[in-house]
């Protein structure tokens, strides 16, 4: 498929957003959905931070940041589409789809809707939204992608398996 790539960020950026309306239209912050008892709960949270509420109310500073980032991995994708990585290209895909997200939210209304919350045990894990997930699988699929394609390229080394025994 043509540009799956920016298949990937369009259909992770509408569910960002629909998922982020449904949550928003229908619960008050600090309201809490069970969904797996006290491990995983939808609850309505507006952060005008960035991760982890760090850095709060900077919201001109997110929009300038976030949308030369954006730019950033449009420029890099369409210089490096052809090059076959195709793990690569899905992962900035998955990056670029999430952080237009949180984009939009900042830009539209200044703070970023997350809504799923986990607890383990004592540890609340930060509120997040599908746009973080698809950063995060991003990140997560780069790191694999570097770790593939070095492991090809040690492979492909002259000397790498060549040796015969007599």
């Amino acid at each position: 498929m043509r540009y799956y790539y920016f298949w990937v960020a369009l259909v992770l950026l509408l569910l960002d957003q629909i998922t982020k309306k449904i949550v928003s239209g229908g619960m008050e912050v600090g309201d809490q959905i069970s969904v797996i008892g006290e491990f995983f709960k939808i609850q309505l949270y507006k952060n005008n931070g960035a991760a982890f509420s760090m850095l709060p109310n900077q919201r001109l500073f997110f929009i300038i940041v976030t949308t030369a980032v954006v730019i950033g991995i449009i420029w890099y994708i369409l210089r490096n589409r052809n090059t076959g990585r195709a793990l690569q290209m899905v992962a900035l895909g998955s990056i670029l789809g999430g952080a237009i997200g949180n984009l939009v939210d900042r830009a539209l209304y200044g703070e970023v809707v997350d809504f799923f919350k986990l607890t383990f045990g004592n540890y609340i894990f930060p509120i997040f939204n599908i746009a973080d997930i698809g950063i995060s699988i991003g990140a997560i699929l780069i790191l694999l992608d570097m770790i593939l394609e070095e492991r090809n390229q040690g492979a492909k080394a002259p000397g790498n398996g060549d040796m015969q025994l007599n």
